[in-house]
């Protein structure tokens, strides 16, 4: 947490202020849209990765993990002099498992296993962890809280892709390959 915040400057600040929407449940209904003119099958996997996703990350944060602080409140009493981004909002609790980290894996861990070309696999992985690191950047939390947000999202994804994929693979439907044309 010390050193993320001790390697900081006013581009990375600008940077990872606005990555870390990709790890936002808007950025998710999005990509749920989009995914619409691909298929319908690859729409459903997306919201339904999306959904099991934050009912988990919600039920550990206010029903297991209520109290967990997030990283300012931790510090306000302590002597280190850490370093906040000027006008960001920066909340108080609620801070185990980061809810931006497990959707930007879901979101991202789901796009890797429905690309048919698999070496863009590392791309979909890079954006995943930037938008993870971004929140002990905005220091908004532990990485302790990326850490278990990523394998919640990432858990989510490829459980609600194997499971669906099999059933729709034995119970095939015309509607599944249709998508939405414009």
């Amino acid at each position: 947490m010390q050193w993320v915040n001790a390697h900081n400057g006013p581009l990375a600040d600008l940077f990872f202020a606005r990555v870390t929407y990709l790890g936002d449940g808007a950025f998710a209904a999005i990509v749920c849209v989009i995914l619409l003119f691909w298929s319908f099958r690859f729409a459903l996997m997306g919201i339904a990765s999306f959904l099991l996703s934050t009912l988990v990350t919600r039920a550990l944060k206010q029903f297991v993990f209520s109290d967990s602080l997030r990283p300012l409140k931790y510090f306000e009493h302590s002597t280190w002099q850490y370093r906040i981004i000027d006008g960001l909002d920066i909340h108080s609790y609620n801070s185990f498992p980061s809810g931006h980290s497990t959707t930007a894996f879901s979101v991202f861990c789901l796009l890797a296993l429905l690309d048919e070309r698999k070496s863009r696999g590392w791309f979909f992985a890079l954006l995943a962890v930037v938008t993870a690191y971004s929140r002990v950047y905005l220091f908004q939390h532990f990485v302790e809280d990326v850490y278990v947000g990523s394998i919640i999202g990432t858990v989510s994804s490829v459980v609600v892709f194997l499971v669906l994929g099999r059933h729709w693979d034995q119970n095939p439907k015309t509607w599944h390959d249709r998508r939405l044309r414009l």
